[in-house]
C-alpha cells in the first residue's frame, strides 16, 4: 500500500484536496496523511471547509500562521519535516502556490521523498508576487507535475522541463470536480441579500498592500452599487486594511459579510449577476458557475479564460473598474466551451499516483 502524505493550508488547497480525497478513499492501495499547516487559522476560513466538504480531520495541524513570508515558510518546512521523518510517506502531494505549498515540496525534496505538485506549470510571469515564486519554485524540485490546461503543459515545455527528471501529465482542474460535485449542496450565507448583485472577492496583497489600489476598489464598489449591489465576503486580511485606512462603505451599495464556506460561496455564485476577483481560483468558479468574471490584477494565470472571453483583466483604478463593469454587463458568452477536462481531474491524478 503507498502511503501519501498532503499539505494544505489555505482555502484553495482545501477544495482540491477534498476532490482528489474522495478519490482516494475509494481505492484500497493508498492510505493518505492529511497536514493542515494552518496557514488559514480563522475557523471561518479552516474549519468549515473540513466539516462542509466531508474532508477527513487533519492528522497533524501545524499552526502556523499571521507571520511574514520568511518565518512562515521557515516554521512551516521545519515542522512538516518532523511530520514526513515520522510518517515515511511513499510521495507528498502539494497544491497551489501557498507558502504551504513550497515549504512541503521543499521538505520532502530535501529527505529524497517524491514530491507530486497539482496545479503545476501555471504561470502569470510577474515575479512580485509570491504565488509566482512559489509556483515556479515547486515545479521545478516536483517529481511529476499535474497541469490542469494545455497552456500549462505549454509553460512547462517552453522552460525546458523535457530535460528535467519529471513527469508532466495534462490532469485537468480539480476545481471542476469539486464545483461538480458541490453544485446541488450549495448553502445560502445569510438572509436577506439583494436579488440581484455583483459577487465581489479582494484578498491579494498586490492589492491589500497598497492603500491607493484598495480605496480605489472600494470607491469603484460603491459607484457601481448604485446600480448592481456589491456582496463582499470579507476577508480578514482586507479587513484589517479597511479598518487601518478607516475605509467606510454605504451598506446598501456594498453588502459586507463574514467569510464564507465553499457550499455558501457556490450558493453566492450561483446567484450573482458578475463576478470581481482578485483570486486566482475565483475566476475559474465563476466560469464553472456561467458567471462572467472582471478580474483585479494586472495579470492571470487562466489566459484561456481571457482568450475565450469569459473574464477580463483590469487593474486596481476606479474609472477602470467601473468602465470594465459597464463594457461588461451585458457579455453572454458561450459558457458550454469545455477548458478544464470536463471533472476527471481527481481520478487521473489518484490513477498517476499509483502508477509511477
Amino acid at each position: 500500500m503507498s502511503k501519501i502524505v498532503t499539505i494544505i493550508g489555505a482555502r484553495p488547497q482545501f477544495i482540491k484536496a477534498a476532490a482528489v480525497s474522495r478519490e482516494i478513499r475509494n481505492r484500497d492501495d493508498i492510505r493518505e496523511i492529511i497536514v493542515h499547516t494552518g496557514q488559514h487559522f480563522d475557523a471561518n476560513m479552516s474549519e468549515v471547509f473540513f466539516e462542509q466538504m466531508d474532508i477527513p480531520k487533519p492528522n497533524y495541524n501545524l499552526g502556523v500562521n499571521s507571520l511574514s513570508h520568511g518565518a512562515m515558510t521557515g516554521q512551516m518546512l521545519e515542522k512538516i519535516e518532523e511530520v514526513l521523518l515520522k510518517e515515511q510517506p511513499d510521495r507528498v502531494v502539494v497544491y497551489g502556490d501557498t507558502n504551504s505549498t513550497i515549504a512541503g515540496a521543499l521538505a520532502a525534496k530535501k529527505l529524497h521523498i517524491k514530491v507530486a505538485h497539482v496545479e503545476a506549470g501555471l504561470r502569470s510571469f510577474n515575479m512580485k508576487m509570491p504565488e509566482e515564486v512559489n509556483r515556479i519554485l515547486t515545479d521545478r524540485i516536483s517529481d511529476i507535475l499535474f497541469c490542469p490546461t494545455q497552456k500549462a503543459v505549454d509553460n512547462l515545455y517552453a522552460e525546458g522541463f523535457e530535460n528535467f527528471n519529471s513527469k508532466i501529465v495534462l490532469s485537468g482542474d480539480v476545481m471542476q470536480d469539486a464545483a461538480n460535485f458541490y453544485r446541488d449542496k450549495s448553502v445560502k450565507p445569510i438572509d436577506n441579500l439583494p436579488e440581484n448583485y455583483l459577487l465581489a472577492t479582494i484578498h491579494r496583497a498586490e492589492n491589500t498592500d497598497y492603500p491607493e489600489k484598495i480605496k480605489a476598489i472600494f470607491a469603484a464598489f460603491e459607484e457601481i452599487g448604485e446600480e448592481l449591489p456589491v456582496v463582499l465576503p470579507l476577508h480578514p486580511r482586507t479587513r484589517k486594511v479597511m479598518e487601518k485606512l478607516s475605509i467606510s462603505v454605504d451598506s446598501r451599495k456594498v453588502v459586507l459579510i463574514e467569510p464564507v464556506g465553499y457550499l455558501e460561496m457556490v450558493w453566492l455564485l450561483t446567484h450573482a449577476s458578475m463576478v470581481m476577483t482578485d483570486s486566482g481560483g475565483l475566476q475559474k468558479e465563476a466560469y464553472f458557475f456561467d458567471n462572467f468574471c472582471i478580474t483585479l490584477r494586472d495579470e492571470t494565470e487562466w489566459v484561456e479564460l481571457i482568450e475565450h472571453s469569459f473574464n477580463v483583466i483590469c487593474k486596481a483604478e476606479k474609472q477602470a473598474i467601473i468602465k470594465a463593469y459597464q463594457k461588461s454587463k451585458n457579455i453572454k458568452p458561450d459558457f458550454s466551451v469545455e477548458l478544464y477536462g470536463g471533472g476527471k481531474a481527481s481520478a487521473n491524478i489518484v490513477d498517476n499516483l499509483t502508477n509511477q
